[in-house]
């Protein structure tokens, strides 16, 4: 039983995308979606060739993107940044002039990281459903932790952001913890919304989103690390990613409303280290 309508117009929909119709109407389905949404398909597989709805919304690159080299920090997915700034007072921003309290959005797990995220800066990334839906890891990390919030599925396009006020924190989401080559802290969140039946991930196929729980649940891990590109997984239709880090350990040199793309260089990873680290 869902516990939001929007969770169950979700997983409704999430039925419908995955279902495998015969192959003539699947394929009027999947030109119509490109046709509608204007997908460019120029780094991926002919649209007739997925077999479902949702096989073409979490489509797989074919042409390798360029994955800048050293201290740059690319961007992890392909899709909009609609806020970008410094962490102060532990708020951060989901639009212009509406902000939220970064402890509540991370859960009661990271509470004693908020403190490190001070004067850090942070990025929120905004998926629509024509842009490619997998996400990337920014630079080299570790990650030591992930922990599943559920939650509503509200919409996460411009519109709702401006009407409902702690959005993020309303929605269903996964927050990764990870720490770059300097050992500083980088939170990665994964925010559900309307229409994402599924946020899967590589690294492990245990993490189930959008489901009958009720509560949080939280893994650690030991030696998973990933390199700046590595996939690391993927929405069921559009959504946001928004990025965390810790003071001194990032830049970020884009701009509000900047269209993105997946590899794209958006900001530097600072070298600079505490006397604990050397």
């Amino acid at each position: 039983m869902c516990r939001f309508i929007t969770s169950c117009m979700s997983v409704a929909f999430g039925k419908f995308a995955s279902a495998k119709f015969p192959k003539k109407i699947q394929n009027i389905i999947n030109k119509s979606y490109v046709f509608l949404m204007r997908l460019d398909m120029s780094s991926f597989r002919k649209p007739t060739t997925y077999s479902t709805l949702n096989a073409l919304f979490t489509r797989e690159l074919v042409v390798t993107r360029d994955i800048k080299p050293e201290d740059s920090f690319i961007s992890p997915v392909d899709g909009l940044i609609t806020e970008v700034g410094a962490i102060s007072d532990g708020k951060s921003y989901q639009i212009k002039d509406m902000s939220y309290d970064i402890e509540s959005l991370l859960g009661i797990q990271y509470s004693g990281a908020i403190s490190d995220l001070e004067d850090g800066y942070f990025a929120n990334f905004y998926l629509s459903p024509r842009d490619y839906h997998r996400y990337h890891a920014p630079c080299d990390i570790a990650i030591k932790s992930i922990t599943h919030i559920p939650g509503k599925l509200y919409p996460v396009n411009f519109t709702f952001l401006k009407l409902i006020k702690g959005l993020f924190i309303q929605n269903e989401r996964v927050i990764i913890e990870a720490e770059n080559l300097y050992r500083k802290k980088i939170f990665i969140v994964l925010v559900g919304a309307l229409n994402v039946g599924k946020m899967h991930f590589e690294f492990d196929k245990n993490i189930q989103t959008n489901a009958s729980t009720t509560s949080p649940s939280y893994i650690a891990y030991e030696n998973l690390e990933l390199k700046k590109g590595d996939l690391m997984g993927w929405f069921e239709m559009g959504s946001t990613l928004l990025i965390f880090g810790e003071k001194d350990s990032l830049e970020f040199d884009v701009g509000i409303n900047t269209k993105v793309s997946f590899g794209q260089k958006i900001g530097n990873i600072l070298q600079v280290t505490s006397e604990d680290d050397r």
